[in-house]
């Protein structure tokens, strides 16, 4: 079957749907500027930062405590990286998809950019800072001009943005979302750019192939659950997400 015959069918199980879920990662905002991270020339491909660190003890909660200089330091590259970018072809693409909802990793806000309404942070995002002694928040402003670490104006503690780093919990309020979402049910489900590697990722896709709900994943690469998707497609995000949705409100009309 050709790739057109295969978007045809996407777009077709698109229009019929009424509760579509995009699962998406780091891969959706490629066109946008931003690296991968764990990916083929991904921003952690070599795994260690120039102390010769794994990143994932560099932004880990353990780190932020011991040494917040270091994980401030990659928090900020991160950031300035995001400051520039710009929704593109595929969280717009996304955004024209009625009673869509969009489980994301991203932290950089894209969806929301684009006029996605429904949209779960599962790793929370970079817009405000709170201290991490004391009740006082602020929004982030220029990352450009923190100080490395950020403290505090009321105590000095550290400050730090709402993500998630590694070692610590999900935001609570979003695992609730997520789990209100999935006791709803979907009948379409999308993953787009992720490895698919953390379980609360992979598990929607499973859950829908184990319930015969047809499942889409488009990624250049063979990740965790390539195996179990009905339709994969090896390509741009910001090529094919703007294909599928113009056939399917082609179809609509």
């Amino acid at each position: 079957m050709t790739e057109t015959h295969i978007l045809e069918e996407i777009a077709e199980l698109l229009a019929a749907s009424r509760r579509p879920l995009f699962i998406t990662g780091a891969g959706i905002s490629a066109a946008s500027g931003l690296p991968t991270y764990r990916g083929t020339g991904g921003l952690y491909a070599d795994g260690v930062n120039e102390e010769g660190l794994p990143y994932e003890e560099v932004l880990s909660g353990h780190m932020l405590q011991a040494r917040p200089e270091l994980t401030w330091r990659e928090l900020a590259r991160m950031a300035c990286r995001l400051a520039h970018a710009r929704a593109n072809a595929a969280h717009r693409a996304i955004a024209e998809v009625p009673h869509a909802v969009v489980l994301t990793q991203n932290v950089d806000g894209l969806h929301l950019e684009a006029g996605s309404r429904q949209v779960i942070e599962i790793h929370g995002n970079l817009r405000e800072l709170y201290c991490t002694t004391c009740a006082h928040t602020r929004p982030a402003g220029d990352w450009g001009r923190l100080p490395i670490p950020p403290r505090c104006p009321q105590c000095g503690a550290v400050l730090r943005p709402g993500v998630v780093l590694f070692g610590e919990p999900l935001p609570r309020l979003a695992v609730e979302r997520l789990e209100e979402e999935l006791a709803r049910g979907f009948d379409l489900v999308f993953t787009i750019g992720t490895t698919s590697l953390f379980p609360y990722i992979a598990e929607p896709v499973a859950l829908a192939a184990s319930a015969g709900i047809p499942t889409v994943e488009i990624n250049p690469e063979r990740t965790a659950v390539s195996h179990l998707v009905d339709y994969r497609l090896r390509g741009d995000a910001a090529t094919l997400l703007p294909r599928i949705v113009a056939g399917a409100r082609a179809r609509e009309g």
